[in-house]
């Protein structure tokens, strides 16, 4: 009985399981859920709002038809500095072509423009053609030598 007593207590008490007797707390008759109705006798479904006044969810939402309606493809995609100084080597052309290749982009995810920002810095004289640049990535390429067109 001694090995019993030295035991620890368990930091986590088991769930309540209800439904099982009067014994086990609530147990009993309707068992903490309430007397008659829908909730009562089983799960609704999750389209369910309630009333037949106002419409449902469902029924608010527009008529979106087509297979293209939902656009995962993101508008602009944005590069760091760092990235394109690992990428490429000194005088190569900078250009969405080139960005895709290198980045292994799949043709789905090719974005409408890409963006190139100053993380990291640069040191390689480069060409960018096509490209949204920041302020602090332009002051950045051409002190390196580079060129913007």
């Amino acid at each position: 009985m001694e090995i019993l007593n030295s035991l620890s207590k368990t930091t986590t008490k088991s769930a309540r399981r209800r439904g099982r007797g009067y014994g086990s707390k609530s147990g009993g008759h309707t068992t903490g859920r309430g007397a008659k109705g829908d909730l009562v006798r089983g799960k609704s479904k999750l389209t369910f709002d309630g009333t037949k006044i106002k419409k449902g969810w469902i029924k608010r939402l527009p008529f979106l038809r087509g297979k293209h309606r939902t656009n995962s493809r993101a508008s602009n995609l944005a590069f760091n500095l760092y990235q394109i100084e690992k990428w490429f080597k000194k005088d190569e052309i900078v250009s969405k072509e080139s960005l895709t290749k290198k980045a292994n982009l799949p043709k789905s995810e090719i974005p409408k423009t890409f963006k190139i920002l100053s993380t990291g810095g640069i040191t390689k004289a480069l060409t960018f053609k096509g490209l949204t640049l920041s302020k602090t990535t332009q002051r950045l390429i051409l002190k390196a030598d580079g060129k913007i067109e």
